[in-house]
């Protein structure tokens, strides 16, 4: 299993843990939203829990639940600023589609 992230991505999040002392790092997730089923979430993280899985990434700790980790495992993270907008940007292998804005994801296992 495996979550690769860009050094943009890895930048931005790094940013966010050194201004929170305490953080246990970065977790990354889904939940249900948007059209299409799932949405993408990247907050910090207060604590590893038991039903978390931890990886480190350049010194970077990536906390994912584990019963998220099959519906975003060979997801590539990157952080990209377009004009005055800046926003982490997910490519899901796993995804079998889209809405049309692109918020939200459906992945067929999930069902």
């Amino acid at each position: 299993m495996s979550i690769q992230i860009t050094d943009a991505a890895r930048a931005r999040m790094q940013d966010f843990v050194s201004r929170q002392p305490g953080a246990a790092g970065i977790r990354f997730g889904i939940k249900r939203s948007g059209c299409s089923g799932f949405g993408y979430t990247v907050a910090l993280a207060d604590a590893v829990g038991a039903n978390d899985v931890v990886f480190d990434d350049h010194g970077l700790r990536l906390v994912i639940d584990r019963a998220a980790l099959p519906l975003v495992d060979g997801t590539r993270i990157d952080f990209e600023r377009n004009g005055l907008n800046a926003s982490f940007v997910f490519s899901n292998p796993n995804a079998t589609g889209e809405c049309g804005c692109g918020s939200s994801f459906t992945v067929d296992a999930a069902g």
